[in-house]
C-alpha cells in the first residue's frame, strides 16, 4: 500500500539551480577569486552533490598540486564561499526568484487529501529549504511534512543513499510503501539504493542524464497523481514477478 511521497528539493521541487548558480558566482565575486561558473559548467558540476563539496572539487581541478598540509585553510576558505553564497541565494528567494514547479502542491494536497504522508530527502542545506519552502507554502511549511532529511542530518551526499535511508527510519515506514521524487541521476541512484521506487522530473540542467531503473520520466508533475501512480507501482510490481519467474 502507498504511505508516503518521497521528495528531493532541487531542481525537483523547484527549478533552483539557476538561482544556486547566480548565488556561486557572486560569492566568487565577493571573495576576489577570479572564478566565474558557466552554465555547461555548472551543469557538469552538479555531478558533484553538495554545494561545498563542488566547490572543493573544482578548486582541486584548478589547483592540483594543493597539499594536505593547507587543507585548514582551504576548508576555512569553502565553508565562507558557502555562506556568502547561501545568504545571496536566501535573499534571491525571498525576493520571489524561484516558484515551486508545475503539479508539485496539486500532488501534495492529494496526498494529504487521502491520509498519505509527506517527507523531503535532500542533500541541500536546513537554510534554503526554508527559504523555499517558507515563501511557497507559508510559515508553517513544516507542519506539512513527517520527516527532513537534508545536509545536516545526512552528511554523506547523494547517490550515497543515507538521507533516504534517515528519511524512512524517521518515518517508521518501508521503501515498498513509498515512492521517491527526483530530477537526476544521483538522486535517482540514492533512492532506488534505499529501495525505493522514484519518479523522475528532469530539468534543463539533468535531462541528459541517464535515468534506466526510473519507475517513471515525466516532463513535470502535472502528469502526476496518486491513481497513476498505484498504477505505475503495480505495473512494475508485475514485471518483477515475471523476471524472477
Amino acid at each position: 500500500m502507498l504511505r508516503a511521497l518521497i521528495f528531493d528539493v532541487d531542481g525537483t521541487l523547484a527549478d533552483t539551480e539557476s538561482v544556486h548558480l547566480a548565488a556561486f558566482n557572486h560569492a566568487f565575486s565577493q571573495e576576489g577569486l577570479g572564478w566565474h561558473w558557466s552554465t555547461e559548467q555548472y551543469t557538469d558540476l552538479l555531478a558533484i552533490s553538495g554545494g561545498k563539496e563542488r566547490m572543493m572539487h573544482f578548486w582541486r581541478s584548478q589547483n592540483p598540486e594543493i597539499t594536505e598540509v593547507e587543507g585548514g585553510a582551504l576548508s576555512a576558505t569553502m565553508d565562507r564561499l558557502h555562506e556568502i553564497k547561501t545568504a545571496w541565494y536566501e535573499a534571491a528567494v525571498n525576493g520571489g526568484a524561484v516558484t515551486l514547479r508545475p503539479g508539485v502542491l496539486a500532488l501534495m494536497d492529494e496526498a494529504r487529501s487521502q491520509g498519505l504522508q509527506l517527507a523531503i530527502a535532500t542533500t541541500t542545506s536546513p537554510v534554503n529549504i526554508a527559504a523555499l519552502l517558507r515563501n511557497a507554502i507559508g510559515a508553517d511549511w513544516r507542519k506539512l511534512f513527517l520527516a527532513v532529511g537534508d545536509a545536516s542530518t545526512a552528511p554523506v551526499k547523494k547517490p550515497h543513499p543515507q538521507v533516504y535511508l534517515q528519511v524512512l527510519r524517521d518515518m517508521g515506514l518501508a521503501p515498498q510503501s513509498c515512492v521517491a521524487f527526483e530530477d537526476s541521476a544521483n538522486g535517482l541512484k540514492a533512492a532506488s539504493a534505499a529501495g525505493l521506487a522514484t519518479v523522475i522530473t528532469p530539468n534543463g540542467f539533468t535531462a541528459h542524464h541517464d535515468f534506466q531503473g526510473a519507475l517513471r520520466v515525466v516532463p513535470d508533475l502535472t502528469h502526476v497523481n496518486l491513481a497513476r501512480l498505484r498504477e505505475w507501482l503495480f505495473a512494475a510490481s508485475v514485471r518483477q514477478l515475471r523476471t524472477a519467474a
